[in-house]
């Protein structure tokens, strides 16, 4: 059975809704024959290169103040580590991603890109230090155990794995998602946003007793989930 999660580096959603995916496939029984792809979606294709800071886009985005910016923030972390994530409520910042899912297609190549994965969220959302330089991108890949000349190759030529990425977005835009994450089981079942582990586990068992093909049916809906118009702020 496949598991294809579409995702973005810049949605902390993204970054919840995987720890409780996972937390729901380690409990599976079949989890050994349950093939998990990651593909690429871009919340905003035309952001900057340049990082900005979190904060002050969350503000402009939502008509937000500053101390309902950082609260929202807020909340948002305190859910992150529900799941026993890191996350920085202050002090991040966000650019384009692009060039983070190309290297990821790199890295699936590789063999590697669960790592790569891992070490962008982590390096987004947890620490201080920007995620989106290029020599930090470098540095990144190597820890996750690619080739840092190989990866800094991708990442100087900007056709480099363009196409596989905009392929992975055409796909998601046919299923019909608008935004992310947005899980699909073995083309079938889809469950949109960050839901709780216990309905993971639900639409991975329907998943497994239903292998017949069908039509793609959403099972779940209405997760906290990010879009082109920005991240759904948990409420108080």
């Amino acid at each position: 059975m496949r598991v294809e999660i579409w995702s973005d580096i810049n949605c902390p959603w993204c970054y919840v809704g995987k720890a409780r995916f996972e937390q729901a496939l380690a409990a599976f029984p079949h989890r050994e024959e349950v093939e998990v792809v990651h593909r690429s979606f871009e919340l905003d294709p035309h952001a900057p290169r340049a990082a900005r800071p979190v904060l002050p886009l969350l503000a402009a985005k939502y008509g937000l103040s500053p101390e309902q910016a950082e609260a929202a923030e807020a909340r948002i972390a305190e859910n992150a580590r529900g799941e026993g994530l890191p996350y920085l409520s202050a002090g991040r910042d966000a650019a384009n991603s692009f060039d983070m899912h190309r290297l990821l297609h790199f890295a699936k190549e590789q063999g590697r890109q669960p790592e790569l994965l891992d070490a962008l969220y982590r390096a987004n959302f947890a620490e201080e230090r920007s995620a989106f330089d290029p020599a930090r991108l470098v540095e990144l890949a190597v820890g996750a155990g690619l080739d840092g000349e190989a990866a800094a190759a991708v990442l100087a030529d900007p056709q480099a794995y363009a196409d596989a990425v905009r392929e992975d977005e055409e796909t998601a835009a046919a299923m019909g998602a608008t935004g992310v994450p947005f899980f699909v089981l073995d083309r079938r079942l889809g469950v949109s946003g960050a839901q709780p582990a216990e309905t993971f586990t639900r639409a991975l068992e329907q998943a497994w007793e239903s292998r017949v093909p069908t039509a793609l049916v959403a099972l779940a809906e209405g997760g906290e989930a990010c879009g082109p118009d920005g991240c759904e702020l948990p409420q108080r």
